[in-house]
């Protein structure tokens, strides 16, 4: 936060820093992969541990000199045990998407299937689309969600299991509103002798505070990043079996990283500490409270609700009864301080550039201090400019109450900025 010493030797570059902390204070945040970094959060992923270069696992390490940092990495591989009820836990990967490809050198060899959800019914770049390099090396299959009820099509799931026999099905995504039926899912993997990898990157903060269902007791692999939810570092983490660790960690190093960012492992460290604690429930229960607000409140206003509401931190908006896109939405937003993204909705007939909906999270506004009465004053402003996207005096005056209500919660209220 302080960068005093980038202050004194560059600044033009703790100019752009400033603009940013400056943009963040003054905005509205409601992008679903977002959340804020604490002051420790700060600390630890720019701290000493930065300058040590290490590879492998604590005990056998690749290069001298890792006696710290061993202690360390055992420190944060049984805080998120711990925190997670796991039998093994793997800290290395440096994002959710990583973790992802730890799991699939650990497990998958080229060719085999692999069942995950459609791109633009909620699922992921990397669990089949054509568009990550993964799909070159794997036979990716998709499943999606009932057309009528906009929830997971377990029956067609089950159905393109048994046809398919894939050796790894893949739940989670990055745009799905509701609770999954892990243990149904698992039950399909193991019926076709396949392994079950849920996607947690989304839920993992309401997962860990114990807001919603856990997938840990029957996934053989949980992925997830640390931040989003779980409000810490850019990096990842990987759950499984303890039958299944020796394979993970193998996949992981050699099999898809090498050397260790040791600084965000400790930032992860302290996280796994910080997110079993009863602040942190807290935060995670205003979450889902606000969430299901906002969907109330958008879809009184004529908006309609993807599935009919959420029961995590997403809100999935279909804009085509306001007869905008979800481009033009996001963009008008962003001139009056709130931030969402476009996204596609289920069978979305416009293109991925432009898209028919947004996605909405509530994280990082829930963090901040955000409640009910707020989240309707937000749905409120977007309920103007979704009305009128190109009139400026709209804008302009949406952009003034945003601002107002924005500057009562203080980004880093306790922290001095320079």
């Amino acid at each position: 936060m302080r960068l005093k010493a980038t202050r004194r030797s560059d600044p033009e570059l703790y100019g752009l820093v400033e603009e940013e902390l400056e943009r963040q204070q003054n905005n509205i945040e409601m992008i679903a992969s977002e959340s804020t970094a604490c002051e420790e959060l700060l600390e630890l992923s720019g701290c000493v541990f930065m300058n040590k270069t290490t590879e492998g696992y604590p005990g056998a390490r690749f290069q001298a000199g890792s006696q710290v940092a061993d202690k360390m990495e055992r420190l944060g591989i049984e805080r998120a045990r711990a925190l997670y009820g796991a039998e093994h836990a793997n800290l290395q990967p440096y994002s959710g998407s990583a973790a992802n490809y730890g799991v699939y050198a650990a497990v998958l060899q080229p060719g085999d299937c692999v069942l995950g959800m459609r791109l633009d019914h909620g699922g992921h770049l990397t669990h089949g689309s054509p568009a990550n390099f993964m799909s070159k090396f794997y036979r990716f299959v998709s499943y999606g969600l009932n057309a009528e009820t906009e929830l997971i099509d377990y029956d067609e799931l089950e159905s393109l299991a048994r046809e398919h026999r894939p050796k790894l099905i893949i739940a989670g995504g990055s745009a799905y509103p509701r609770l999954i039926d892990y243990e149904r899912i698992a039950d399909i993997a193991h019926s076709v002798g396949g392994l079950l990898m849920v996607d947690m990157a989304h839920i993992s903060g309401l997962v860990a505070a114990k807001v919603i269902p856990s997938p840990v007791p029957h996934a053989d692999f949980v992925t997830s990043s640390a931040s989003k939810t779980l409000c810490g570092p850019r990096g990842g983490l990987i759950l499984c079996k303890a039958a299944h660790a020796k394979a993970l960690d193998r996949g992981v190093f050699p099999g898809s990283v090498s050397s260790i960012h040791l600084n965000v492992m400790a930032a992860k460290a302290w996280l796994f500490k910080h997110a079993g604690t009863e602040a942190f429930r807290s935060t995670m229960l205003q979450v889902v409270a606000n969430a299901r607000a906002l969907a109330d409140v958008l879809g009184q206003n004529g908006f309609r609700i993807v599935s009919g509401g959420t029961d995590n931190h997403i809100v999935l908006v279909d804009l085509r009864p306001k007869k905008i896109t979800g481009k033009v939405f996001q963009d008008a937003l962003e001139t009056v301080g709130i931030t969402v993204n476009k996204n596609m909705i289920p069978s979305d007939p416009e293109k991925p550039s432009v898209t028919s909906g947004v996605r909405i999270g509530a994280t990082a506004v829930t963090q901040r201090g955000l409640r009910e009465p707020e989240i309707e004053r937000i749905a409120a402003i977007m309920t103007r400019v979704a009305a009128s996207p190109e009139d400026r005096s709209t804008l302009e005056s949406c952009k003034e109450e945003a601002l107002s209500l924005i500057s009562r919660f203080p980004l880093y209220p306790e922290v001095p900025l320079a």
